[in-house]
């Protein structure tokens, strides 16, 4: 039985193409019509929780026994009494452990304290075009909802208007607007930005740049290779004479544009686009020793230059890496190591390596927590962790934050918190037709699947008036509607994962534990060590009756 079904008939949504573990369709596009429950709850929220046509209904879960491992192989207990981690304040009395007051937020951080509104941080938006087309939503949305965004790799060196000298940066204006972006949105309390730094952009100086103009504004997000791929990242371009500009900042560009053979062919429409790889990630290092001696060596350099707070995105690489990556971590005091599951990524990642390089999610995650509580038994300093990999509804941000407990801190997802900012814009685009090519929006005229809902943002967005005064009804006219969106959406994942939580009666997130899990398959207990569903608490329904 796969996870997802092409069609759920229950909440009204539906695939355009076919589903992925994390319910999005595995290739997912930008001027999509609809409707995937991501897509839906970009508009309607927490309605996206409940079944369509209350009062002349019944609905029926199948509750089969699925095939297969992942997360939808990981059902979630139920409990009938007590509550863990009540907020100050609020007692276990049914009338104020009610599941509105869960407490979601969280924080993570070693030498500096990130708090979070929602356990919740992006993948990382680096220089796909994609990310750079839509990045007003993105991170106007992530600052307004509480929670960390990740500028990904490569920004400056893809920037035509990017001045560089002596090999380093001196003005790098698109790395400004994301960041400007972002930080003149949030609020100070809560949410982070990351700039993430690969080899192309240690050689650029982007390190420098960022400790000279931002400082303690951003966290650097060292690199080890992609979440979606086990080599760095790419992206296409189809203008040769960019092709060659990016060539001649020093990476790898498939066919090579300098080539007359490979110009006469782009002309004649033989060749239509060029491909742009960075560098891979590697420690140019022959044992573990070296690459842990040079990787303490570059987080001293950038502390040195005053950036502090230090972070480490890895894929899924062998065990031995994922180990490495913790250990190291912990060595270096880092602020958060996020370990990513593949299967995800912005549309340029070689497809049948995704399909088949690396380890799985769950499995992935089951051996993280393995190896940080072996840390942990052994008076090891376990960093904060964020766990990624085809997460995007409200029941894998329970799952993960309970699978790997107490050491994970954060859910990272990546499409998932990207179809907001498409769909917002299209709407936007639609309705404000002068303002069609500044938001990127795809459609002239609202789809049927919108209309059905309204004519008009304010019955469009059902958190329309909710994020008006968040931000201010004097702010709301310059607000891209793509945020809208991902407000609509977080709402949708926030107000679930209290319902899981209190249904699981923990009512923070430090609360959750493993034992909150069972396993919904033989095989699924091998792999993560989690009690199979009609063993799970046995013992104890045993002593409940023989007591």
């Amino acid at each position: 039985m796969p996870a997802y079904e092409k069609r759920d008939d229950v909440i009204d949504s539906s695939n355009r193409g076919n589903p992925a573990e994390s319910g999005l369709c595995t290739l997912c596009l930008s001027d999509c019509k609809g409707r995937c429950e991501t897509w839906l709850s970009s508009l309607r929220g927490r309605k996206m929780l409940y079944p369509r046509r209350f009062g002349d209904c019944t609905a029926g879960a199948r509750n089969a026994t699925p095939s297969g491992t992942g997360y939808g192989s990981l059902r979630i207990q139920g409990f009938a009494y007590d509550a863990e981690g009540l907020p100050e304040g609020v007692s276990a009395d049914p009338d104020e452990a009610l599941y509105s007051n869960v407490d979601i937020e969280t924080e993570f951080g070693s030498r500096g304290t990130t708090k979070c509104k929602i356990p919740l941080m992006t993948g990382a938006l680096g220089s796909t075009f994609i990310a750079q087309k839509y990045w007003e939503s993105f991170a106007v949305g992530a600052a307004v909802c509480g929670f960390p965004l990740v500028i990904g790799e490569n920004v400056v060196g893809v920037d035509k208007e990017a001045e560089l000298e002596d090999g380093g940066v001196v003005d790098a204006p698109e790395l400004d607007r994301r960041l400007s972006t972002y930080l003149d949105h949030a609020d100070d309390e809560y949410g982070a930005i990351f700039v993430q730094l690969n080899v192309e952009d240690q050689n650029n100086g982007v390190a420098e740049y960022v400790a000279e103009n931002y400082g303690d504004d951003v966290i650097i997000e060292l690199k080890w290779g992609q979440g979606a791929k086990s080599i760095g990242g790419e992206i296409q371009v189809e203008n040769v004479d960019y092709a060659e500009f990016l060539k001649e900042r020093g990476y790898l560009v498939d066919p090579d544009p300098t080539r007359e053979e490979v110009r006469e062919a782009f002309r004649s429409g033989a060749i239509e686009s060029f491909s742009r790889h960075s560098r891979l990630g590697a420690p140019d290092a022959p044992t573990v020793e070296d690459v842990r001696r040079g990787f303490l060596d570059t987080v001293d350099y950038l502390r040195d230059i005053g950036i502090d707070r230090v972070s480490l995105k890895t894929g899924a690489y062998n065990l031995r890496d994922t180990a490495l990556a913790l250990k190291l971590a912990s060595e270096a005091d880092l602020e958060l190591v996020t370990l990513d599951g593949a299967g995800g990524g912005t549309g340029m990642s070689p497809w049948n390596m995704m399909q088949q390089w690396g380890i799985p999610s769950l499995h992935l995650h089951s051996k993280v927590h393995e190896y940080a509580r072996l840390m942990d038994e052994n008076g090891m300093d376990v960093p904060d962790i964020s766990l990624a990999g085809g997460l995007a509804n409200e029941d894998h941000i329970f799952k993960a934050l309970a699978i790997c407990s107490p050491y994970v801190k954060l859910v990272c997802m990546g499409r998932g918190l990207m179809i907001p900012g498409f769909l917002g814009s299209n709407v936007q685009g639609a309705l404000q037709p002068d303002k069609r090519d500044e938001v990127n929006g795809n459609w002239d005229d609202l789809p049927p699947t919108v209309t059905r809902f309204g004519d008009a943002p304010e019955s469009i967005f059902a958190g329309w008036h909710d994020f008006k005064k968040e931000v201010g009804e004097d702010r709301m006219a310059e607000m891209p509607w793509g945020a809208v969106g991902l407000w609509n959406l977080v709402d949708k994942l926030g107000a679930g994962l209290k319902q899981i939580m209190a249904g699981s009666r923990k009512f923070s997130v430090g609360a959750i534990e493993r034992s909150d899990l069972m396993s919904a398959n033989r095989e699924t207990e091998e792999i993560t060590g989690i009690p199979y569903m009609t063993e799970a608490f046995d013992e104890e329904a045993r002593d409940v009756l023989l007591e």
